[in-house]
């Protein structure tokens, strides 16, 4: 559906994007990621309209079931927990818990969770973190009711839709389970699944159908309101639709696909990634900071510019490796938040492109391309010295001296 270059969301995802694809990626948000959303919310996001593209046909198909009736097991009413490990949220909750913490086996496990929960036993190695949730019970209702009750998958589209050009068709449906259950590393993740029954088949990158699993019973602890804890949850589901829709967009874009017929280098799986990862991180935090930015943020993106220059230098360079290639590609985005060099950079340049030159502008370089929003906030630099610098070697590569 969307090919092997969609870029996951979050720094601490386990797929590298050079190399094998991975079976799942991790929308993980570590306590210094979670400090620098929080401060965005001093501020209301902006509010969201329906969708007014219609060639922009992005469903999501949300399951609430696997949370619904969890809830109710936390909540000591009858719940056939047989019936709770046959739902398709809980199965690949089970299964993906096993695979974070190296225990094959403990999918099958999971009913005896489930019974010893229901039955108030002891539960000693608890890696569905099932009494945590049960404590939590309250406000994962409150947060389940609110998904439901505000219509989560419209706005959760009608934020992606915003940042696209209305020049190509993108049609995509993407199936999300809200479950209550899981690894306690987990906030979300995304996998590929091909269905036998209601058995599933966690497949590679390319394959299958891309699946995104949301965990409540970590959801909650994103903030200490409902609004908070509802649109951070909001702005990470929208960072993985953008990467579904964008590469949709690609499929069927001719100018994209000249574009990756000659540029196979690398450092163009730099830029690339840059632009991707860049708008998706730029379109989160400004849905939630409504043009808040922490304390840090002009020596942090200067920074990350700095480390851009000096890596992509190096993928450039005649003595590269293809494993030295593959560490610079996946410490751009997988490397620790302000420390994925590239999407921080990309960030950066997204915000700077549609606070300078107009949201048509940003929106104008997802159908033209990496060397489009590289070559605009060029020119920015060149109109503002206190914006920092590309290298001259970046530059000539950029404009094709």
């Amino acid at each position: 559906m969307t090919g092997s270059r969609v870029y996951g969301f979050g720094a601490a995802e386990r797929r590298q994007r050079s190399g094998v694809g991975g079976p799942f990626r991790l929308i993980i948000r570590p306590p210094a990621v979670r400090t620098f959303l929080f401060l965005a919310f001093l501020f209301p996001p902006s509010p969201l309209s329906g969708q007014t593209n219609p060639k922009f046909n992005v469903q999501l198909r949300v399951d609430y079931s696997a949370a619904e009736r969890c809830i109710e097991l936390f909540q000591d009413q009858p719940v056939s927990t047989q019936a709770l490990v046959d739902l398709r949220g809980n199965r690949i909750a089970a299964s993906t818990t096993g695979l974070i913490a190296g225990r094959g086996s403990v999918a099958e496990e999971l009913k005896g969770y489930l019974d010893s929960l229901k039955y108030h036993e002891i539960i000693r190695d608890d890696i569905y973190h099932l009494e945590s949730a049960r404590q939590n019970a309250t406000e994962i209702k409150r947060l389940l009711d609110e998904m439901e009750k505000r219509n989560f998958g419209r706005k959760v589209v009608a934020t992606v839709e915003q940042i696209f050009p209305a020049d190509g068709d993108v049609s995509i449906t993407v199936p999300v389970y809200v479950v209550a259950l899981g690894h306690e590393n987990a906030d979300a993740y995304v996998r590929r699944i091909q269905w036998d029954g209601d058995v599933p088949k966690f497949l590679g990158e390319g394959e299958g159908e891309l699946t995104i699993v949301v965990n409540l019973s970590q959801s909650v602890k994103y903030g200490g309101d409902l609004q908070e804890r509802y649109v951070t949850l909001l702005g990470v589901v929208a960072h993985e639709i953008f990467h579904a829709a964008f590469g949709a967009y690609k499929d069927q874009s001719k100018r994209w696909q000249r574009y990756y017929k000659t540029h196979q280098r690398a450092f163009d799986q730099l830029l690339d990634l840059t632009q991707n990862e860049g708008i998706a991180y730029y379109l989160s935090l400004d849905q939630r900071g409504h043009g808040y930015l922490p304390r840090d943020w002009n020596s942090r993106t200067r920074e990350a510019i700095v480390s851009f220059n000096r890596n992509a230098a190096e993928l450039l360079s005649e003595n590269l490796t293809p494993q030295r290639a593959s560490e610079l590609l996946r410490t751009a985005n997988l490397s620790g938040y302000w420390d994925s060099y590239g999407s921080m950079a990309g960030m950066f340049i997204a915000r700077e492109i549609d606070q300078q030159l107009g949201r048509s502008a940003l929106i104008e370089t997802i159908s033209a391309g990496p060397s489009d929003l590289f070559g605009k906030y060029i020119l920015l630099t060149e109109r503002d010295s206190n914006l920092p610098k590309l290298s001259e070697l970046l530059n000539r590569q950029i404009r094709g001296k």
